[in-house]
């Protein structure tokens, strides 16, 4: 009876750890279930990152979607969720953008790639830098565009010298072609415009214009030799003309002494008499002056045979006022000498002048 009884308490055992079984077991299941979701998840984000970096946005956000179906909680599936419909938006602005361009909407065209950029700001990664380097090579395209339509329109000399900037700041191997053709332009316009004010020997304005070149175009060798040719050409003329005025100086000068010591030169002199028997003194004298003379006097001697003075005077030329290369007279009667048994001879002695 005590047998039978034990028998029958050992059996209530069975519902409690055919229960604890069941729950370790659905516990266990649930865990390996969840584990399982969260891996494929996973695979399925790594997947949505792969595609994103290659542009395909809409497959990326195919895969994030299911991702999250996966695992609701996966954050970073969420935020990459988020990037992945920032790149279809930058996608559909790539694409304004490009049909802007093409109607030469130059201005409205990067407005949507710098918008576009500002938005991805805050996003980081692979993907984010690689959508980043897309929008850049967008916007230097638009701006080469921009510039290739200035250029076709004859921009003054003024508007070259301000996008030769513009395509110097565009980092890529076609806009260094296009600041180099830009550059040359300069270069040649300036050359020509220095050139012709080197030849009037206008030198302060040559050197300003190569100056002004050189700020566009410094590693111009036609630029740099003209500078030194203008420099040059300034102190050799510099030279020659104070050599000139130190020449006409001197010439002036000399000019000045002879005009003043040697201008006039005695052609005759001789000695008369009137019908009253008086003594005549008669004489001619030439200019040579380089200038007009006038009030000219002689001053003359009369000697005996023995060349002794023994009377001396002075008479003016008439008349007044000799120009180079003419002759005067002077003439004057003595009326107070006595030629009686007496050889007279005259003497010049001086020649007095003034100039104008």
């Amino acid at each position: 009876m005590r047998l039978e009884n034990k028998k029958e308490f050992n059996k209530f055992w069975y519902i409690p750890i055919a229960i604890v079984v069941l729950v370790v077991l659905s516990t266990g299941s649930y865990y390996v279930f969840m584990q399982n979701q969260i891996a494929d998840a996973k695979n399925l984000y790594k997947k949505a990152e792969e595609v994103a970096m290659e542009g395909h946005f809409n497959k990326a956000k195919q895969l994030l979607n299911e991702s999250l179906k996966n695992s609701k909680n996966f954050a970073q599936a969420d935020l990459a969720l988020s990037y992945v419909q920032k790149g279809i938006d930058i996608k559909s602005n790539l694409a304004e953008a490009e049909n802007l361009m093409k109607q030469q909407e130059f201005q409205q065209a990067l407005s949507i790639i710098n918008d576009a950029e500002d938005s991805i700001m805050n996003y980081e990664g692979a993907a984010v830098t690689e959508l980043i380097n897309t929008l850049t090579a967008k916007r230097n395209a638009i701006k080469i565009e921009q510039l290739k339509y200035k250029l076709g329109h004859d921009p003054s000399i003024s508007e070259l010298k301000t996008l030769v900037w513009e395509a110097e700041s565009i980092k890529t191997e076609e806009a260094d072609k296009i600041t180099n053709k830009i550059r040359n332009q300069i270069i040649d316009y300036t050359y020509s415009k220095a050139s012709k004010q080197l030849n009037a020997k206008q030198f302060s304005d040559a050197s300003i214009i190569v100056e002004e070149g050189l700020k566009y175009a410094p590693e111009s060798e036609k630029l740099q030799s003209l500078k030194t040719t203008i420099d040059k050409e300034k102190i050799a003329f510099e030279t020659t003309q104070r050599q000139r005025i130190e020449q006409a100086i001197s010439t002036a000068e000399k000019e000045r002494k002879f005009n003043q010591n040697k201008a006039v030169e005695l052609v005759s002199v001789s000695l008369d008499n009137n019908q009253q028997g008086n003594l005549i003194v008669k004489g001619k004298v030439k200019s040579n002056a380089t200038v007009p003379i006038n009030t000219i006097l002689v001053e003359y001697s009369l000697l005996t045979k023995d060349e002794n003075a023994f009377s001396s005077n002075e008479v003016y030329v008439y008349p007044d006022t000799l120009y180079p290369d003419e002759t005067g007279k002077f003439e004057f009667t003595h009326y107070d000498i006595d030629q009686k048994d007496r050889e007279i001879k005259v003497q010049v002695d001086q020649i007095n002048w003034y100039t104008d």
